[in-house]
């Protein structure tokens, strides 16, 4: 238990940052995991289209610093190679 009025403080801080994030956090986990199982059902277009809600979810987390901006940018990346290697060919000559 924090004994000093600024540690007391440091806790209901934290406690009420913590509220706020968990859900956001929770929703981003839940949206990555939505891509990825469209990628492995080979959906190209929706996962295609998930990603930009995905990509829009990292970017908003990594500029309130709720995830490094490296991770962001390395999720995105590689979710996005995901994606491109179920990238139908295009149709021949």
């Amino acid at each position: 238990m924090a004994h000093s009025r600024s540690a007391i403080k440091r806790g209901r801080q934290s406690e009420s940052r913590r509220a706020h994030n968990k859900p956001i956090k929770s929703a981003l986990k839940s949206q990555i995991k939505k891509v990825r199982t469209l990628v492995s059902e080979k959906n190209f277009a929706s996962a295609e289209k998930e990603l930009l809600t995905v990509q829009k979810m990292l970017d908003k987390a990594a500029k309130t610093h709720l995830l490094h901006t490296n991770k962001a940018s390395r999720l995105k990346s590689r979710l996005k190679i995901a994606i491109n290697k179920i990238k139908p060919a295009p149709a021949g000559k």
